[in-house]
Order: C-alpha cells, then sequence, then structure tokens
C-alpha cells in the first residue's frame, strides 16, 4: 500500500510556472507508478501524465506536451509535475494517484491510490 500527498498548488498568471509535489510513502514506492490527473470544475478527470519509478518511463496528454515534466526524486520518495506556460484551461484540482505496475496507465480507474488534491488556478 502506498499513501500520496499533493502540495505545491496555488494561483499564477497564464505564462507562469507551479511545481506541484507527490509525496509518497510505503514500502514498496519504487515498484509503483505516478500518475497525476486533473478535474477541472463541470469536466471528467483527466489524465495529465505519469511516470514508472522503476523505469522512468514517462507519458503525456497532448495539450501538456513540451510544457509539463514529471520527474522523481528517490531519496525524498517524491514525484514532481513541473508545469510551465501555464495557461488558464489548466486550472484544475490535480491530483497524483499511484499503481504498482512499470507501465504507465493514462486512465484514471487504473490507478489504485489517490491523494487530496490541490488547485491550481491561472489568471488571464
Amino acid at each position: 500500500q502506498v499513501q500520496l500527498v499533493e502540495s505545491g498548488g496555488g494561483l499564477v498568471q497564464a505564462g507562469g510556472s507551479l511545481r506541484l509535489s507527490c509525496a509518497a510513502s510505503g514500502r514498496t514506492v519504487s515498484r509503483y507508478t505516478v500518475g497525476w490527473f486533473r478535474q477541472a470544475p463541470g469536466k471528467e478527470r483527466e489524465f495529465v501524465g505519469a511516470i514508472s519509478w522503476s523505469t522512468g518511463n514517462t507519458a503525456y496528454v497532448d495539450s501538456v506536451k513540451g510544457r509539463f515534466t514529471i520527474s522523481r526524486d528517490n531519496a525524498k520518495s517524491t514525484v514532481y509535475l513541473q508545469m510551465n506556460s501555464l495557461k488558464p484551461e489548466d486550472t484544475a484540482v490535480y491530483y497524483c494517484a499511484g499503481r504498482a505496475t512499470v507501465f504507465v496507465p493514462n486512465t484514471a480507474n487504473e490507478y489504485n491510490y489517490w491523494g487530496q488534491g490541490t488547485q491550481v488556478t491561472v489568471s488571464s
């Protein structure tokens, strides 16, 4: 089992940057893939990207490619979502999620563990 806690959300102007953190705890964190999802009001939860802790492989939704980067810090058991060139349409609650796999799933129902979410608001 793994526990996930997000942090780093906030209010930023369009074109700005934010870095979200997902701190993971548990006995076998290195066997997990951590995904980032977001949900805007009135919309379904959307896959943003994910990273396999063991292989380092990543995947991103097309709308964030070239702007967002996911990385991990093994010593801190933390996954980061670096978000650059933010747009108002990036406004949402961002969640990290975990699943024990070496693959990089891109649908919410493939993840077993979820953090509480952190709000990101991008003003125009």
